[in-house]
């Protein structure tokens, strides 16, 4: 791809605008050398407040579109940031990359494993940056405590743990009934199996319906598996396991929700393993969400190291492998240098 110098402004357009999409917006919205030059997103009810904030916040009064194929064809366009539901993450990019511009997909980048090889292939095909938004990659602590998980001070990883329990009551149930006149529906549904619209999907109890979302697994636990998966290839030099058991359900309430509220999953890399668990019915504050390294000399845990036996945390040390401009900054910087890291 073309190299863009540093003081060429980067055109971004953004994909999904209503939830975590306005962290993108405002992310890029707030860069020098950054324009937010689109805003995409099936439902039109979202266009003129998000058009408003990007206004305020860096001068210029992005398009508004709902179909993402009409800002793609703006030859003019660099890049397309996508915060979409799960289900169009990998069609959302591997067109964006075909039409040649660069990726930043929100996590899960796709729906499913053949998805997302297929966003590999098309990342690779044509030339185009594709960063994953698994941010936690861009946080110094988790550097920290991955570095001390590898230096074998601590002996070696026994089990890497990760938890994802936020609580997730129950949905209830919703008729189905006429899609309100500013959302194009059948636009939102894509690639999806066709269906009648109700209000338990848009906006975000999408992520508990198999056509749509993966359930916590797919939503916040994407970040705790991806530090949970870090540490064990850290550790063993491992990516993949010899067997997985994976138990659970919906449980606790009948609705509409189609995906597990519990479950409990557990890899096996042979001496070390990888223990995962999501519990949406959780009332414990503090086993929400987090990641625990037991090694055989202790717990690594929030930065410190706790030795079998004791409570008292011990610092550790600093790691300087973190990139220091967040996800979003990392992600210009490669538009630009064309490195993929």
């Amino acid at each position: 791809g073309q190299v863009l110098g540093a003081n060429d402004t980067i055109r971004i357009g953004v994909a999904g605008i209503n939830g975590r999409g306005r962290n993108h917006m405002d992310a890029f919205a707030g860069m020098d050398g950054v324009e937010v030059t689109y805003l995409i997103d099936p439902d039109s009810r979202l266009f003129a407040s998000r058009a408003e904030s990007i206004k305020k916040r860096s001068g210029n009064t992005p398009t508004c579109v709902q179909d993402i194929r009409k800002a793609i064809e703006d030859k003019n366009l660099d890049a397309v940031s996508i915060a979409s539901c799960n289900h169009w993450h990998a069609l959302l990019a591997l067109w964006s990359c075909q039409a040649g511009k660069d990726v930043y997909v929100e996590k899960p980048c796709s729906h499913n494993v053949f998805e997302g090889r297929k966003l590999v292939e098309a990342s690779r095909k044509y030339d185009r940056i594709v960063q994953h938004g698994t941010q936690s990659r861009s946080d110094r602590n988790w550097h920290k405590q991955i570095a001390a998980v590898k230096s074998g001070k601590y002996g070696k990883l026994l089990i890497s743990y990760g938890y994802a329990s936020k609580p997730r009551g129950s949905i209830g149930f919703k008729e189905t009934e006429a899609p309100p006149a500013e959302l194009d529906f059948n636009l939102w549904l894509g690639p999806a199996p066709e269906q009648p619209y109700h209000r338990n999907i848009v906006h975000y109890n999408w992520h508990w319906f198999w056509d749509f979302g993966n359930g916590e697994i797919g939503n916040q636990g994407v970040h705790q598996m991806d530090i949970a998966r870090w540490a064990v290839t850290a550790a063993t030099g491992r990516t993949l396991p010899n067997s997985v058991v994976s138990l659970g359900g919906r449980f606790g309430y009948e609705d509409q929700g189609q995906t597990p509220n519990t479950q409990l999953t557990i890899f096996d890399f042979g001496e070390t393993k990888l223990f995962f668990e999501d519990y949406g019915l959780a009332r414990d504050k503090n086993r929400r969400v987090d990641n625990l390294f037991f090694m055989e000399e202790g717990v690594i845990r929030g930065g410190n190291f706790y030795p079998n036996g004791s409570d008292q945390g011990e610092s550790l040390a600093d790691a300087d492998t973190c990139y220091g401009g967040g996800p979003f900054g990392n992600f210009i910087d490669c538009v630009r240098s064309r490195k993929r890291e």
